[in-house]
């Protein structure tokens, strides 16, 4: 293997684990590394040869060597294109010219090279070793969290879909909820599969860190980038409908009409539209790099953030009104106005709304690029552990712990047991 292709190949398995942030290092770093090589090519043809018996000079996809008279040992400086260069700024690689005008080679017939002062910190490698550690635990808790939440959800729906007395507006919110939850993990678990499949492919020459990075290559996970953020925009705002329709049957309905399902579908799917297809516009044709999940101009990052921020800002206030609401009706002992089926849903959706959003308002200025150290690992570990439960909370709250579901299930099972024990008398 190229040692080019080498320190590429080091970079890109450490992408795995930090794709979008590695994803970046290893592109730069293939840039450089190009630039590097067309500078060295185009100062070899142009300085003038000297006399004599000397080591010819040559780029051999590391440094850039100069010629060297015999019997010399020959210092180049660290390739500027390494990302740790400013920790190697003063050293050097070294290569020894013989007397009989050849470079050097090692008992394997390779050129002899000492690269010992380019080479990365020990305590750097150590760093990046636990940080790779870190990002799989995150990594395996979130997978698990998904699939938790897709498993419990695509269940939960089946019963709101099957049960004829469960279908109403209520329930026909609660399963586009269900939907968008179900969607936004298989996208998030579609998008690690291709971007591990992006980059963990085997590098032998340079050629293929270029096809790695090439537009074609990343077609795959750019697509699973663009649906991620459509569903992650449908999920929040199918729970802005949930909202919406709590505020409705608790308080007033004003936002929209009840009876009529086309303005909540519109909200929950169309809405995001509106959001997604600029975004896209923006990447491919301001950022159109890897898998568009470095966020380099922050403008276009506010496109999808925006609307996600506004809808929990929005829920938030819903929250705090209808709390304001209930408390009151509480306090005059008036609860009986309100039938049971609608202090269960204010129960469900107030448990959820500060679940859900609430640490988007947080971090609303703590992006990936803009924090470090402790802080981006706990803003990490936050957003990566309620955005994989969440899907296994709002099933739990509006299915399985639902009395309504609970008891027509109790009725299918009841009906289930006396038909097998008809068809067990008859047998």
């Amino acid at each position: 293997m190229l040692l080019a292709g080498w320190i590429l190949g080091h970079l890109c398995w450490m992408s795995l684990q930090w794709e979008s942030a590695f994803g970046k290092v290893l592109e730069e770093t293939y840039r450089k590394w190009l630039q590097y090589k067309d500078d060295c090519l185009r100062q070899i043809q142009q300085d003038p040869h000297p006399a004599g018996l000397f080591c010819n000079r040559s780029f051999d996809l590391y440094a850039c060597w100069p010629d060297a008279l015999p019997g010399t040992l020959v210092n180049v400086s660290c390739p500027s294109y390494l990302p740790w260069v400013h920790t190697v700024q003063h050293g050097v690689v070294r290569r020894h010219c013989s007397l009989d005008g050849h470079w050097v080679r090692d008992s394997e017939g390779h050129l002899w090279r000492d690269m010992s002062e380019c080479e990365e910190e020990q305590s750097t490698y150590i760093q990046e070793l636990w940080l790779k550690q870190v990002m799989l635990s995150f990594q395996i808790l979130y997978t698990v969290g998904y699939t938790l939440s897709l498993l419990s959800l695509l269940s939960a729906l089946i019963i709101l879909l099957t049960i004829r007395k469960l279908h109403c507006m209520r329930n026909y919110i609660h399963a586009n909820l269900f939907v968008s939850f179900i969607l936004r993990a298989v996208a998030v678990l579609l998008k690690d599969s291709l971007l591990d499949q992006h980059w963990s492919r085997q590098i032998t020459t340079h050629a293929d860190i270029g096809d790695m990075l090439s537009h074609r290559a990343a077609i795959g996970c750019r697509i699973a980038q663009a649906l991620m953020q459509y569903f992650v925009l449908a999920n929040h705002y199918w729970f802005f409908g949930e909202a919406l329709y709590l505020h409705s049957v608790l308080i007033a309905s004003v936002f929209m009409d009840n009876n009529n399902c086309l303005p909540y579908g519109l909200l929950g799917w169309g809405t995001p539209l509106m959001f997604v297809i600029p975004w896209m516009l923006m990447k491919l044709l301001k950022e159109n790099k890897e898998c568009w999940a470095i966020n380099e101009n922050m403008n276009y990052w506010w496109i999808i953030r925006v609307p996600i921020l506004f809808a929990s800002l929005v829920n938030f206030m819903i929250f705090m009104k209808i709390l304001k609401v209930i408390l009151s009706k509480l306090r005059a002992d008036n609860q009986h106005r309100y039938p049971d089926y609608k202090l269960r849903l204010a129960k469900s959706t107030l448990t959820l709304i500060p679940l859900f959003g609430v640490h988007e308002l947080v971090f609303i200025f703590a992006t990936d690029e803009q924090t470090s150290g402790v802080l981006r690992l706990i803003k990490v570990f936050v957003t990566l552990f309620l955005n994989s439960f969440q899907g296994l909370l709002v099933a739990v709250l509006y299915c399985y712990s639902n009395k309504e579901v609970k008891a027509e299930l109790q009725k299918c099972l009841g009906r289930w047991r006396r038909r097998v024990e008809v068809l067990c008398c008859d047998q």
